[in-house]
């Protein structure tokens, strides 16, 4: 019980940065590049934890549930961010991946008094969104202690959701409160208790794994091109036109042509390769659940 009411790893102080101040610029951009190292350590200790959230969100995500991210402060600007940049560059429905963060959307830009502290909030958010066993959510502490991100566990808990706990310590009472616990241990910070720093990296990082792994096994990429974004800007317009260029082998124009006859980068893609009509690709597609690999496969 003594270790649950420690000070967290990431609130120790670092004894490597104590007279960080008196040092001369280089040594100070030296001290965090060398601490920031350590980050990716921490994060692949955690891989077999990682995968099982992966496989454990994935088979909800198939049976049409969410992926939900909550956390205070940092931790929930981060899950936000990833959640809100999945539409654009997966075209993943809105709501299919929901970022919370204690305050609301208010708490993006400056915080919210005691938010953090309350799990009521938490609980209420979770109830908000109408949670079921099919969801999956992400607590996301860097501490391992946020009463607003342990109140949001509990309630998904209660409603049979999948639980996933992620800080940058253990033990600690938010993984008591998860089915799976990633715990990257990145260390005192080189600021005492800035978890925006390394805890922060860690935390964006496995953000990124899992989302990034998740959009790929639900076939919104082809090899590594992203074959499933929404061209709703001048530069995404062109990313979609070079993807065509580089795998069909086709000119600027020709690729911009079959991309306007097709409709989509995927039908496109799928009409192309396989020499066929973009219905009979749409179709395809259809059947192989929006996988580019899948439908060109030939026993399809």
């Amino acid at each position: 019980m003594s270790n649950e009411i420690s000070i967290p790893l990431t609130e120790t102080n670092n004894p490597l940065t104590r007279d960080i101040d008196s040092r001369t610029t280089r040594e100070i951009l030296e001290i965090i590049n060398a601490q920031d190292r350590r980050v990716l350590d921490a994060v692949s200790a955690e891989l077999s934890a990682i995968t099982h959230a992966v496989d454990e969100i994935y088979a909800r995500l198939l049976r049409g549930g969410r992926m939900i991210y909550c956390g205070a402060g940092t931790s929930g600007r981060l899950g936000v961010v990833d959640a809100s940049e999945m539409p654009p560059t997966y075209s993943v429905p809105p709501g299919t991946v929901i970022g919370l963060i204690a305050g609301g959307e208010q708490a993006m830009f400056r915080a919210v008094e005691g938010a953090e502290d309350r799990p009521e909030l938490g609980r209420a958010d979770i109830e908000r969104l109408h949670v079921t066993r099919d969801d999956s959510v992400i607590g996301i502490a860097a501490s391992g202690r946020t009463p607003y991100v342990i109140g949001a566990l509990d309630e998904a808990n209660a409603r049979g959701a999948l639980t996933i706990s992620l800080a940058c310590t253990s033990p600690a009472p938010v993984h008591h409160a998860a089915q799976i616990n990633i715990a990257p241990l990145t260390g005192p910070e080189v600021i005492e208790g800035s978890t925006r720093m390394k805890a922060g990296t860690a935390t964006k990082l496995v953000l990124n794994m899992l989302s990034t792994t998740l959009m790929i096994k639900l076939g919104k990429t082809y090899g590594n091109l992203m074959v499933d974004l929404q061209p709703t800007n001048q530069k995404l317009r062109e990313r979609a036109r070079r993807i065509v260029e580089r795998v069909t082998g086709l000119n600027a124009s020709d690729a911009q042509r079959l991309l306007d006859e097709c409709g989509d980068l995927k039908t496109a893609l799928v009409a192309h390769l396989a020499r066929t009509s973009p219905q009979h690709a749409r179709e395809r597609l259809a059947r192989a659940n929006g996988s580019v690999r899948r439908a060109l496969d030939e026993t399809i």
